[in-house]
């Protein structure tokens, strides 16, 4: 909630006028409480994972069939009472699992710093910021993902995400519930480290989520902008990591490919497209 009555008293404490964003942002948050605002992660979570997919979806089902020629694994086909019941599981995960932790992080986001107040920030910093959220959870994700291919946690947890050896897009958070509790930690890091405005702090849960889905849609679109991404991984690279399933030791990054090239876990997956580019000679 701002400290402000008024749009008037909010341009006299910051000694300017307010940018048209920022108006609306007075407009739309004056007089809704902090927690509120925090409480709408989750509803931009389940909102974005219901629409976003949707392409996909069409495409799976057939929609699309000149499209076809890009789905890396073209053999394999989803039914659409499975991609129903793999959304329905994954809709459940977040109304019992994220929806409260949600609400029980609230006082640890706000003590970290992230803040509702005015002013918005600039362009330039919030895309500095998400460079870093990106760049802090990947880093953080691949040791965590590598730790979940060990037998025990890969047994005990991890296999449910990789019941998909042909990922698609629905499936991106579709996994054991501890699973999304610690994979979500990497997620949380970059805002602890480098805290921000609400507003960014909801824009980088929907770009990660939106991420995600395109990394596990099962299709390699050449117009894709995201291939213009340095050392962005794809869903190509992330589809290899579920083709191989639970004997990979590969292919772990989340979101880049350098991790994965740092420590020596690409040679699987560069073996594999060399074999496929013989295949086509």
């Amino acid at each position: 909630m701002l400290p402000y009555q008024n749009i008037e008293e909010a341009e006299e404490a910051l000694s300017r006028a307010l940018s048209l964003s920022e108006k609306l942002w007075f407009k739309y948050s004056a007089q809704k409480p902090d927690h509120i605002l925090h409480y709408h992660n989750i509803i931009f979570l389940m909102l974005f994972y219901t629409l976003a997919p949707l392409p996909y979806v069409f495409i799976g089902l057939g929609g699309f069939k000149n499209i076809h020629k890009y789905k890396i694994q073209p053999k394999v086909k989803d039914s659409p009472s499975n991609m129903f019941k793999c959304y329905k599981d994954v809709m459940q995960t977040f109304l019992l699992v994220v929806g409260p932790l949600q609400v029980i992080s609230y006082s640890t986001v706000q003590w970290l710093g992230i803040r509702t107040s005015l002013p918005l920030p600039s362009f330039s910093q919030v895309f500095l910021q998400i460079v870093v959220y990106f760049v802090v959870e990947d880093f953080s994700n691949y040791w965590i993902h590598r730790l979940l291919h060990c037998k025990w946690a890969y047994e005990k947890i991890h296999r449910v995400h990789h019941e998909y050896t042909a990922p698609i897009g629905l499936a991106a958070p579709y996994a054991h519930w501890a699973e999304i509790l610690i994979l979500g930690l990497p997620s949380f890091l970059g805002p602890t480290l480098v805290p921000c405005h609400i507003t960014t702090y909801w824009l980088w849960f929907v770009l990660r989520q939106l991420e995600a889905i395109e990394t596990h849609s099962g299709y390699m679109f050449p117009w894709s902008p995201t291939k213009y991404i340095p050392f962005y991984g794809g869903a190509e690279y992330h589809d290899y990591h579920h083709y191989v399933g639970k004997l990979s030791k590969g292919n772990f990054a989340s979101v880049f490919t350098y991790c994965d090239y740092i420590y020596g876990t690409h040679k699987g997956y560069r073996l594999h497209k060399q074999l496929l580019e013989k295949a086509k000679l």
